[in-house]
């Protein structure tokens, strides 16, 4: 079975890396994804805390919700920031800075 998405899909940007790796991916978060994680980890957070507040579990449950949306937050940005390296996402940040670069 064939996963490689590229296979499938071509991308419609140009490619800065084909299959980036885990640390050049997250170097390339911009303040959107950052801003993204924050704001799914703070509304997370929010609702945690607001669905303990009967059961009066308040605390376990805001640090649940907390933890589930720090990590769906992450992996928005992840998913976002590869995309954009790998063309399929608009990228003219990231075309500019390898051209600056090589």
């Amino acid at each position: 079975m064939n996963t490689d998405i590229t296979a499938s899909t071509k991308p419609e940007y140009p490619v800065v890396d084909r299959n980036p790796p885990f640390t050049k991916t997250v170097a390339n978060f911009n303040t959107l994804d950052y801003l993204r994680l924050i704001t799914i980890s703070g509304v997370s957070v929010t609702v945690g805390y607001l669905s303990g507040i009967k059961p009066n579990i308040r605390g376990p449950s805001m640090v649940t919700g907390g933890l589930i949306g720090v990590m769906g937050g992450f992996m928005y940005a992840y998913q976002n920031s590869a995309g954009r390296l790998m063309g399929f996402f608009p990228n003219e940040g990231e075309v500019a800075r390898f051209k600056k670069m090589h």
